[in-house]
């Protein structure tokens, strides 16, 4: 057991790309962290510092509060199982297990005693005397878990364990490791790509985007209040539907305008909008997100909230059993519908007009439906269209605090000013200065890299001995 900080953590290749930037994380005893994002995030390279296998450009690790960048892998007591399993062919199940307890020349009553506490744990104990070539994908993958687990260690590192299995048995082992994270009462770091995993299995879930972290937070808290436009993207399944759009309207009556539509937000909602002057009856963009679970179509729904409702022809219906998923398009004006060209071939992925709903298994809806369609507003998202981060606060403890950090910032700012200097108190001189060290320190990563230029007198020397060979 043990508990892990990671202090601006960077990792730069000889080759000049940064795979990690400026990583901040605190992760308790005990915790259950899920790295997630797409595929080059930078989260394996994460792992790997942390178990030692790749060297920290820059930053701070500690765990149990001791700074290990220096210490080696088998020293740091960690455990890690890789998403290719990496047993040894010619080996038994039980002797990979015990493997790495031979190696730290254990006791062997005490080696057998943990690797037949781990089979039992994983269910492997009939598989003890079979070579790896004689077992499933899933079976390799519990071999795999009961080395690590024999180990005992302060942490486990996971990475993309599940990957390399079908749907089915995947499932089966999301549950499997929550139940042995439960058992062991340990540290647990897990890397994956699939969010559904990360949702179902961590305490907490750290996305990352292009080596840099962009929110933190338990999986229900991220579903729900996603800091930016790519976590509210990322999250769910349907992903959500993003519409370009403004607000207009009174700020007693505020509307969402997108398309043709003309949508009513909620008081609530309005109420927690950082800064409604900026957006309200101006040409400044947002973006409207709405989930597809979010999206409904029953007749009495409708009727009741007409404000939140728009019409949509029905595109494409996928009937999974336990759901149904409406593709859509939203109506156009006659403008639009003038120019249109229907000869024209045009991608799905780029049609502006497309949206999902996720709705019930039993609706009565085709292809080519014109539907009125529901839009649960208290649920919906409103995103800056230039920075892409969320307009709208928690709840009003966390537009009060914004709002008072925005007003101190403009405070010192303004004192700045008056006093020839800039926000920070520095001459305008240092600040530019400091404005150049990022991109310093940036270089100084790459300088680390580059050969040593030698010495002039012996490029001279060099040069005359090439000569002397050429004449």
């Amino acid at each position: 057991m043990a508990s892990l900080q990671l202090k601006n953590i960077y990792k730069v290749y000889p080759s000049g790309v940064t795979a990690v930037s400026d990583f901040n994380l605190d992760i308790q005893d005990k915790e259950f962290i899920v790295f997630v994002g797409p595929s080059g995030c930078g989260k394996s390279t994460t792992l790997r510092m942390i178990a030692g296998l790749e060297e920290i450009s820059d930053g701070e690790l500690y765990i149990d509060g001791n700074l290990v960048n220096n210490v080696a892998p088998k020293d740091r007591d960690i455990a890690m199982v890789f998403q290719n399993y990496a047993l040894y062919p010619h080996m038994t199940v039980y002797d990979n297990m015990a493997f790495g307890l031979k190696l730290r020349k254990v006791p062997k009553p005490e080696i057998d005693e943990r690797v037949k506490e781990a089979a039992r744990i994983l269910g492997i104990e009939m598989y003890l005397t079979r070579k790896p070539k004689a077992l499933s994908g899933g079976q390799r993958q519990r071999v795999a878990l009961g080395r690590a687990i024999v180990r005992e260690p302060k942490v486990f590192l996971l990475d993309e364990p599940l990957s390399n299995l079908d749907a089915k048995l995947r499932a089966q082992m999301r549950t499997e490791i929550t139940k042995i994270h439960n058992r062991l009462a340990t540290t647990f770091i897990y890397v994956t790509h699939d969010q559904v995993e990360a949702m179902t299995m961590g305490t907490r879930i750290v996305v990352m985007k292009d080596g840099f972290m962009q929110q933190v937070d338990a999986p229900q808290a991220l579903y729900d209040y996603p800091i930016n436009q790519f976590v509210a993207g990322f999250i769910g399944t349907p992903q959500m539907n993003f519409f370009a759009a403004k607000l207009t309207g009174t700020k007693n009556k505020v509307y969402v305008e997108f398309g043709e539509e003309k949508i009513l937000l909620p008081k609530d909602k309005v109420d927690l909008i950082y800064n409604l002057d900026e957006y309200l009856n101006t040409d400044k963009e947002i973006t409207f997100g709405v989930r597809p679970e979010d999206l409904h179509i029953e007749k009495d729904l409708v009727d009741k909230y007409p404000d939140s409702c728009m019409e949509v022809e029905v595109d494409v219906v996928e009937m999974l059993g336990s759901e149904t998923l409406l593709y859509c398009k939203l109506r156009k004006s006659e403008e639009e519908q003038a120019q249109e060209n229907p000869d024209e071939i045009k991608s799905i992925v780029d049609d502006v007009y497309n949206l999902v709903a996720k709705v019930d298994s039993r609706a009565q809806v085709k292809r080519g439906d014109v539907i009125k369609m529901l839009i649960d507003t208290q649920h919906c998202h409103l995103f800056d269209k230039e920075t892409e981060m969320t307009i709208v606060a928690r709840d009003q403890e966390a537009r009060k605090a914004y709002l008072e950090n925005k007003a101190e910032e403009a405070a010192k700012a303004a004192a700045a000013a008056e006093a020839g200097e800039t926000a920070e108190g520095a001459p305008a001189a240092e600040a530019a200065q400091a404005a150049e060290e990022p991109k310093a320190k940036k270089n100084i990563f790459k300088d680390l890299f580059k050969k040593k230029k030698k010495p002039a007198e012996t490029e001279e020397a060099e040069t005359s001995e090439e000569e002397k060979k050429d004449e």
